[in-house]
């Protein structure tokens, strides 16, 4: 049983679980979901294949190429996902929106979803550096309750 107070405060001798930095988190989310949006993007393609509809500036006639472009895709941004933590990982993850708002090129909606998803991530990356300071900075001013890790 956990000797907490009423307060909330932690007991002498209690530990307190160091929280996971946001930043990450906000940076790891956008690109999980900015991979599922590539995938349905891929089934999108895949049904206007033989559509008389518009279709992008770019066309591919292979469904094999379809599906390896949007599957690489897809891959790349699932491993880019869990490797924001590493070296370089920020760095790759802005990279790879640029190949996000190219699958405009095959479907023009992307235009706009992979816009949304590049000020996502930007905002994830502002956002989450933001409450990681502020955190850290609560954490300075209230000793008791910081992590003791």
């Amino acid at each position: 049983m956990s000797s907490r107070k009423k307060d909330d405060r932690p007991a002498p001798g209690d530990t307190i679980v160091p929280r996971k930095a946001a930043k990450p988190q906000f940076a790891s989310m956008v690109l999980q979901l900015e991979a599922f949006v590539v995938a349905f993007a891929a089934l999108a393609l895949y049904g206007l294949r033989d559509s008389v509809f518009e279709k992008g500036l770019l066309v591919l006639d292979s469904t094999a190429a379809m599906w390896t472009v949007t599957g690489v895709l897809f891959v790349v941004l699932l491993v880019l996902s869990r490797m924001v933590t590493r070296p370089g990982g920020y760095v790759a993850g802005s990279v790879v929106q640029v190949p996000v708002l190219a699958l405009g090129l095959l479907l023009p909606m992307m235009y706009l979803v992979g816009g949304v998803f590049v000020v996502m991530w930007f905002v994830a990356l502002r956002l989450g550096g933001r409450v990681d300071a502020e955190r850290a900075a609560y954490d300075a001013q209230h000793p008791e309750t910081a992590p003791n890790a």
